[in-house]
């Protein structure tokens, strides 16, 4: 099975991902680990995407799409593979399709998960993270067990820099301009499939698991 993983952020993706890639023993790709990976193991891809990245430049759409396209040719994605993180344009979902279509190969879904704007602002803002352990928490609907204490390691959690309502209201904006598109371009291929991301965490996944049959 193939699958990209649509959502605005907040939506729940990671979780999802994780719960859709063992069900189904797929590969779980997360572009942000992909461009860690490359740059980590210096492949020429990866030195390429770093030199974009030090000079402060967004990292071009050929280069992305490259490295997507030589993950899933690995070996242990021709299983299947779930996309998390790319596309993030119509310009990028075309290229995926026409490498996907040649190789004979396409994709099966494109699963879109959909939270209103307004939950996704309290999902972001409310989050907490520990530093020490990496244990993540939200100040209503998984508080620790002291205020502002990590239940793991007694250390103190801290705000992410980028989850302040300010910063989430402009990745919403980023998000509606260019990856929301993504939606009505999967639509008119006749692969999409959207769930309510507004609910339990496991009605999210039982759903996700009914529209992928």
């Amino acid at each position: 099975m193939r699958i990209v993983l649509l959502g605005p952020p907040g939506a729940g993706k990671g979780t999802q991902a994780k719960k859709i890639a063992d069900q189904y023993s797929i590969v779980h790709i997360s572009t942000g680990d992909l461009f860690r990976d490359n740059i980590k193991n210096q492949t020429p891809l990866g030195q390429k995407a770093k030199a974009y990245m030090d000079a402060g430049n967004l990292v071009p759409d050929e280069l992305v799409i490259a490295l997507v396209e030589d993950r899933i040719s690995k070996d242990d994605c021709q299983k299947g593979y779930l996309l998390d993180g790319f596309p993030r344009t119509v310009a990028q979902a075309s290229a995926l399709s026409d490498f996907t279509e040649q190789a004979g190969k396409p994709l099966d879904f494109a699963l879109s998960i959909e939270v209103p704007e307004e939950k996704l602002i309290d999902r972001i803002v409310g989050r907490r993270v520990c530093p020490n352990c990496g244990a993540s928490y939200h100040v209503t609907f998984n508080p620790p067990k002291k205020d502002g204490i990590c239940d793991r390691c007694g250390s103190a959690l801290t705000q992410r820099k980028d989850d302040t309502e300010a910063t989430v209201k402009n990745r919403l904006d980023v998000y509606n301009k260019e990856t929301a598109s993504l939606i009505d371009y999967y639509r008119c291929k006749d692969i999409l499939v959207t769930v309510n991301g507004d609910q339990d965490v496991n009605v999210v996944t039982d759903e996700i698991f009914k529209a992928l049959k």
